[in-house]
């Protein structure tokens, strides 16, 4: 029996990528009812006629909420009689965080304390919250938000296991291929308008991982979760250079412009810090970073025996499987983003 079996999950941020995607694992499963919460009508709108075309058996345990985490009173209303929350809205693009910062505070910072506070007064059972590799060791807006969200989580985490309520925990994802906040998508629309692709640097690397991987990543984290444990999927990553080579492989070489790094990028990603990997267990395709549960006397350590106290480094996007520009294409050539697009521009590949 599925944990979300005869269960009702809300999802803040569920127009975007990831609620398409939490949608196509479970719609047909058991689960009670979806709760798609987000600002945008025109996106809920969109999704709504497509189910209805597709899956109207199934359109009944579909509900749209019009709000937005910034309003805590839409986020309580929306979420009563709730017992899962997967909490993804977000501001996620690094150059709009650094030229309005105040909004990532708004969206990213005070709209998740909105959000976990409405669940622990509507006693949700657990709720997950989405981070990003931008968190560890943060030198942008995004980052930086991402990382005072994940603290006020751990926080809130605290707080709630004294009173035995909500689980309170957290993922971390690097880049998902053909999400919104992805660059796969511009480079495309390069390539199909005979533009070469602009890129910041060759060398810079991202970790690459699709969305079904990130659902079984947030799946895993309802699972098995505690108050205030981080979960980190081991991905593959690829070198910028090297992605910008198997897209022109598939759709066409229109060559490369390279551009310069934009505000607050890396050229590398971290995904779990050197001290975050001190207090982790190895759990075979993830990590988990336990909780540090100790209180402001620091007179004991309460952290988890169980820890698995590894060697200190950082798990990056350096010293991970790095594909190459055949297995690159190979998961791009997997994706229905990609598939799509193909299909668009009537080319055939034999996949």
């Amino acid at each position: 029996m599925s944990l979300f079996s005869g269960a009702t999950l809300m999802i803040t941020g569920g127009t975007g990528s990831f609620g398409k995607t939490v949608l196509k694992h479970l719609l047909e499963k058991d689960i009670k009812q979806i709760r798609i919460f987000s600002r945008d009508e025109k996106k809920q709108d969109d999704i709504r006629h497509k189910l209805q075309l597709t899956h109207p058996e199934h359109m009944k345990k579909i509900k749209f909420y019009i709000g937005d985490v910034r309003d805590i009173k839409s986020v309580k209303d929306s979420m009563t009689g709730v017992d899962y929350v997967f909490h993804a809205a977000a501001l996620k693009q690094i150059p709009s965080c650094e030229f309005f910062p105040m909004e990532a505070v708004k969206t990213n910072i005070i709209g998740t304390n909105n959000v976990l506070q409405a669940a622990l007064e509507n006693n949700v059972k657990k709720i997950v919250c989405l981070s990003t590799d931008k968190a560890a060791y943060p030198i942008n807006v995004l980052g930086i938000s991402k990382a005072m969200m994940e603290h006020i989580a751990y926080a809130k985490a605290q707080s709630a296991k004294e009173q035995k309520k909500t689980v309170i925990c957290c993922v971390r994802f690097g880049n998902l291929i053909c999400s919104r906040s992805s660059v796969i998508p511009l480079f495309i629309k390069q390539i199909l308008s005979n533009q070469p692709i602009t890129i910041t640097d060759p060398k810079m690397s991202r970790f690459f991982m699709d969305l079904d991987e990130a659902f079984s990543l947030v799946q895993f984290a309802f699972e098995k979760a505690d108050y205030g444990d981080l979960f980190i999927r081991k991905t593959d990553s690829l070198n910028i250079g090297d992605l910008a080579k198997a897209l022109q492989n598939i759709f066409g070489d229109t060559g490369i412009k390279v551009i310069g790094n934009r505000h607050g990028e890396k050229m590398y990603e971290v995904l779990m810090t050197k001290e975050e990997r001190s207090m982790s267990e190895d759990m075979g395709d993830y990590f988990r970073v336990f909780a540090d549960n100790r209180d402001m006397n620091y007179y004991k350590n309460d952290i988890k025996e169980e820890c698995d106290f590894m060697e200190e480094e950082t798990y990056n996007s350096y010293n991970t499987n790095i594909l190459t520009v055949e297995q690159i294409e190979k998961k791009l050539l997997n994706n229905d983003y990609i598939k799509e697009k193909l299909k668009q521009k009537n080319i055939l590949w034999n996949i």
